[in-house]
């Protein structure tokens, strides 16, 4: 049996364990992602909408210009969500600004949200995360003792392997052999309606399209109520049909009924599946970590979930590798559950809030009636639409709005992301922030020379970035860009005290 050794096993190769590897290569940490899938499929493409949180993330790597070129559907392609009786039908209303699709040049965000199939995304995560990546392997079990934890590996053959790792982050999904190795089980409830996705491709049923582009396409016939989408700018599509159970469902009939039309349809890929609402009771167990869909799972609705959990990866990442890197002690890695966990709960209830109306909850029979009872109608239907789906399509309090508030490594009233600025043509505020610590405003003032010595002191890294209007005033971001902590008078002390919290040392 062959045995390796590295500083971090990533059990699962899906976005939120690359997203992982990447953030700790970032800072210098070498990682080993195990992945039973060879390649990547196109056939499930799963979640479609990158947040501008995460588009923010993937900046900070370096990433964010190579997916938007990779992207099929540019940002400036649409910002709406249409609803209709069919796709093809008469239109009932719109819906704009959806998932931050609109913030480009924005002080709101550095980057504004993408629609991009998560296979795309997977692929350049795959490219970041280089030899760090390792396929055709799958973990099987693992047993930590007081300097590490044995990992054992399996490959589809039957061939075995051990590895060493000093810690372990398992983002290996819902069957998690890690949720389970420490003791951890999901807590919440299953949704009862089936929901049946397709992939499909439809050649020319782009140009009969009398709505114009849309990154969602509501369809609210009682008859046959879901959504449609475009993948590309060719004839690749997916939809959702809520309600309909697997078993006896013809998806050709189910695509046409969607459209209004008998289109020639090709289906590649149909995938049934149930809403989960659904959170690990703990997101760690000694030297083992939770992260992603093995930590918490919801509903797709407001496009949350993959987000989420490569917020995970980057809090459990830079942590990790602070530790790993020597200027943070193991107490730090606490903070990790004590800030992310909540920030799951709430994304799970928001959708599980946007879930409560859908578009079988909105099909009107009368929609489909003349036009002088679809006009009758329309106004009600179309008030109801706006009332229940505003937070699905603007959620930029939960996407840019969550906090760190009450962490035990954040001084109090802190814990919010860095509010952004832009400082020139392109030039985001935080592209001027360091890999580790910051430290934004006044670099001249007594408080941020305070945060200097300590740093110094400490050897945590910490860049200075000057502000020229900040009069006197500092803020501590961390290497994830959210505030630690931020002056208020000169008080060197409570300055030099804040690091030395934000990097996990007992007070």
């Amino acid at each position: 049996m062959r045995r390796t050794d590295v500083p971090v096993l990533i059990a699962g190769g899906g976005p939120v364990g690359l997203a992982t590897a990447v953030e700790l290569a970032h800072h210098g940490v070498r990682s080993m992602v195990v992945e039973p899938r060879e390649s990547v499929s196109w056939l499930r493409p799963r979640a479609k909408t990158t947040s501008a949180r995460t588009m923010e993330l993937l900046r900070r790597w370096g990433l964010a210009e190579a997916l938007r070129d990779r992207a099929p559907l540019k940002v400036s392609w649409s910002d709406e969500a249409v609803f209709a009786t069919s796709l093809l039908g008469r239109e009932i209303t719109r819906i704009g600004g959806c998932f931050g699709l609109d913030l480009a040049g924005s002080d709101l965000a550095a980057e504004p949200g993408q629609q991009v199939p998560q296979p795309l995304v997977e692929e350049l995560l795959r490219e970041a995360a280089g030899d760090a990546l390792l396929t055709g392997w799958r973990v099987t079990g693992l047993r930590e003792d007081a300097d590490g934890v044995t990992v054992d590996l399996a490959s589809a053959d039957g061939e075995t392997r051990e590895v060493r790792a000093g810690y372990v982050v398992g983002c290996d999904g819902a069957r998690s052999v890690t949720r389970d190795a420490i003791g951890a089980r999901y807590e919440g409830r299953q949704d009862a309606r089936p929901n049946f996705n397709v992939v499909f491709r439809a050649p020319g049923l782009a140009e009969r399209l009398p709505h114009g582009p849309a990154v969602h396409y509501w369809v609210l016939n009682p008859a046959q109520p879901g959504m449609l989408g475009r993948l590309d700018l060719d004839d690749l599509w997916w939809c959702i049909a809520q309600g309909v159970p697997a078993e006896g469902t013809d998806p050709v009939r189910l695509v046409r009924n969607l459209v209004g039309a008998d289109i020639d349809v090709e289906i590649l890929a149909t995938d049934p599946w149930t809403a989960r609402m659904l959170l690990a009771d703990r997101y760690a167990g000694g030297r083992v970590f939770l992260a992603g869909d093995s930590a918490h799972q919801n509903p797709p609705y407001g496009g949350h979930g993959f987000n989420t959990g490569i917020g995970d990866a980057v809090n459990i990442g830079w942590k990790l590798a602070a530790v790993l890197n020597g200027w943070a002690p193991p107490s730090l890695l606490a903070s990790y559950e004590a800030e992310r966990r909540p920030i799951a709960a709430a994304t799970i209830e928001a959708a599980a809030a946007n879930m409560a109306t859908l578009a079988p909850e909105l099909a009107d029979p009368a929609l489909m009636g003349s036009e002088e009872e679809f006009e009758r109608v329309r106004p009600g239907v179309a008030e109801v639409i706006r009332r229940t789906k505003d937070s699905e399509f603007h959620s930029l309090d939960l996407v840019l709005g969550y906090s760190y508030a009450g962490s035990p490594v954040v001084a109090e009233g802190c814990g919010e992301r860095l509010p952004h600025r832009w400082l020139g043509p392109g030039e985001s505020l935080f592209d001027r922030l360091g890999p580790g610590f910051s430290v934004v405003g006044d670099v001249s003032s007594a408080d941020a020379k305070a945060l200097v010595e300590r740093a110094r002191e400490l050897g945590v890294p910490l860049r200075e970035v000057e502000l020229p209007d900040a009069a006197g005033s500092v803020v501590l971001v961390r290497p994830d860009q959210h505030v630690a902590w931020r002056s208020s008078g000169a008080d060197p002390d409570a300055a030099a005290t804040a690091l030395t919290q934000a990097i996990g040392h007992p007070s």
